[in-house]
């Protein structure tokens, strides 16, 4: 792949008028919100337990004279611009890391062992940030245009039920007309952002399965329950018969990350589970799902005499671009970065908490380019993962330019 040029925004001629100056704020803060993501980065921390990571971005957003307010354990939100306005757009960001070893060797890299930022989380806190200092310095044009724009800093994307609940609970999205996010995509080069109108994640739920039976010795499962067997037919079964009872074209599929039975060879365990994640790609099928699953746990297991307890747990509807949301996103992008920043981009079976957001208001999710253009891509969700930290500025200079495009004079009302 041939080595492309990433565009800082801000240089060269660049836009003009408000998203000019959004553009050259960035660019000045480009290298203390560089310093402040590498921070981040080395202290990591779980969902549900970002107090350090809530604490530096009120720091920073009170040092610039931002109010904010705190949400309930962890997580902020902060409002900026016209104090009654006629819209109010929210940018959301999430906080928490993965439970899992960083695998970089970057000087940054994460300090609390077991725990490091594989999903980009802390290149999307920083970029909703730079965002707000943006903003911040552009209130005079928000306030002439009416305008107010939400920073949400949500806790804990990364479990469910997860903390966009919780932000809602607790006024999130009151007064709110749209959203606006971004999400690190390694396979997009950096200084691009894909798009789509409609669902651009799936719907995704977790699912537990416990069986206990009566164990024995393994020259003898003729006396006991087989437990083990047992539960590889709910490893293999379960999915394939759920092929069948669901319709094809919602692309419903279970895996299982995690089974676990038995300590010796020639033991029968007493217990065993199994758990794993139900994703599909339609909302009709996600509202149906959740019975049938246990259902067929039951049906499957029930030669074998085994108890079966499952756990369903509705975890996120698909996120559903809303069509205005994402040409005010393409506009802004095009705009500060160049006629060919945009790339389209699939639907993925990846579930992201955005989407219980956009049930109650309309926005849009980009794909934040993190690939050094020529580079290797990596994965999400992989203690490898290495970000191109120019995506930083981008994911910053984009979302609050959106606020801008999307509220403007020639803007979607």
């Amino acid at each position: 792949m041939p080595h492309r040029t990433v565009p800082a925004a801000g240089n060269g001629p660049g836009p003009v008028g408000a998203l000019g100056r959004i553009a050259a704020e960035v660019e000045r803060q480009g290298e203390r919100l560089r310093e402040l993501r590498r921070d981040i980065h080395q202290h990591p921390e779980l969902s549900w337990q970002e107090l350090r990571t809530t604490s530096l971005v009120a720091d920073a957003l009170d040092e610039a004279g931002v109010a904010v307010r705190a949400l309930p354990g962890t997580g902020l939100m902060a409002e900026i611009g016209a104090p009654q306005p006629r819209v109010r757009v929210a940018l959301r960001a999430d906080l928490d890391a993965l439970p899992l070893e960083e695998a970089t060797g970057l000087p940054f890299a994460s300090r609390n062992p077991g725990v490091c930022h594989a999903c980009g989380h802390d290149v999307h806190t920083v970029g909703l940030l730079g965002a707000g200092l943006a903003l911040k310095a552009v209130e005079d044009e928000l306030v002439g245009r009416g305008v107010a724009a939400r920073l949400i800093f949500q806790p804990a994307e990364e479990v469910m039920p997860g903390g966009a609940q919780a932000v809602m609970e607790h006024g999130g999205l009151d007064g709110v007309d749209r959203l606006f996010a971004v999400h690190c995509d390694p396979a997009v080069d950096a200084g691009t952002v894909g798009l789509r109108v409609g669902p651009i994640t799936a719907a995704s739920d977790a699912i537990h399965v416990v069986l206990t039976g009566r164990g024995g010795h393994t020259s003898r499962p003729h006396l006991t329950q087989d437990l083990t067997f047992a539960l590889g037919k709910v490893v293999t079964e379960v999915p394939a018969v759920l092929s069948r009872r669901l319709d094809p074209r919602s692309g419903a599929t279970l895996v299982w990350g995690m089974v676990r039975s038995g300590s010796a060879p020639n033991v029968i365990p007493t217990q065993g589970e199994a758990m794993g994640t139900l994703r599909m790609l339609d909302t009709d099928t996600w509202d149906e799902v959740g019975d049938l699953v246990e259902d067929v746990v039951r049906s499957v297991v029930a030669p074998y005499g085994v108890e079966a307890r499952v756990t369903y747990t509705r975890g996120v509807p698909p996120v559903d671009n809303d069509n205005a949301a994402v040409v005010a996103m393409s506009r802004a992008a095009m705009t500060l970065l160049g006629p060919s920043a945009v790339v389209p981009t699939r639907q993925s079976m990846g579930g992201e908490d955005l989407g219980w957001y956009l049930t109650q208001v309309p926005g849009a999710m980009a794909r934040l380019g993190t690939r050094s253009p020529g580079g290797p891509t990596h994965e999400l969700h992989q203690g490898d993962l290495v970000v191109d930290e120019r995506s930083i500025t981008v994911a910053a200079s984009l979302l609050a330019a959106s606020v801008l495009t999307s509220t403007g004079p020639e803007g979607l009302r």
